[in-house]
């Protein structure tokens, strides 16, 4: 696995690039905005990620228009976006990624979210573009 190039591809945003792509398109490399402009592209979001927002919106380290919950519903509709649910495969597949892998969990369940689903992980994370066993896009 490693890095792969933009094109028609299905992939998964991570937590900073579904916020970015509503709120600060201009933080999304030129590589990530066209991906994400192009019709053929399949965009899924995980779970994950609303979790995610969730808990930075309740925490003050981000500020969104409108409550975290609406917020997130609205955008992933308006690009539609598949939101994407964990489940046992996955769970399992996170606390077993081969290879050295750092600790934090949302990064663990997006990976094995990417893995398990065959899809290419955008993130701006280097830890996750360095990492040699899932596919990324940046």
């Amino acid at each position: 696995m490693g890095n792969v190039e933009s094109g028609a591809i299905k992939i998964l945003l991570d937590t900073c690039c579904v916020i970015w792509a509503v709120s600060d398109v201009s933080s999304l490399r030129a590589t990530a905005r066209q991906l994400l402009a192009e019709p053929d592209t399949d965009v899924s979001v995980s779970c994950v990620s609303c979790a995610e927002i969730a808990c930075l919106a309740d925490r003050g380290r981000i500020v969104l228009d409108r409550h975290w919950k609406t917020w997130f519903n609205h955008y992933v509709e308006r690009n539609g976006w598949e939101v994407l649910d964990l489940n046992l495969e996955i769970i399992q597949e996170a606390w077993s990624l081969p290879g050295e892998f750092h600790t934090d969990p949302a990064d663990r369940l997006l990976t094995a979210t990417a893995r398990v689903r065959r899809l290419a992980l955008l993130t701006a994370d280097r830890k996750l573009l360095d990492y040699p066993h899932v596919d990324t896009v940046w």
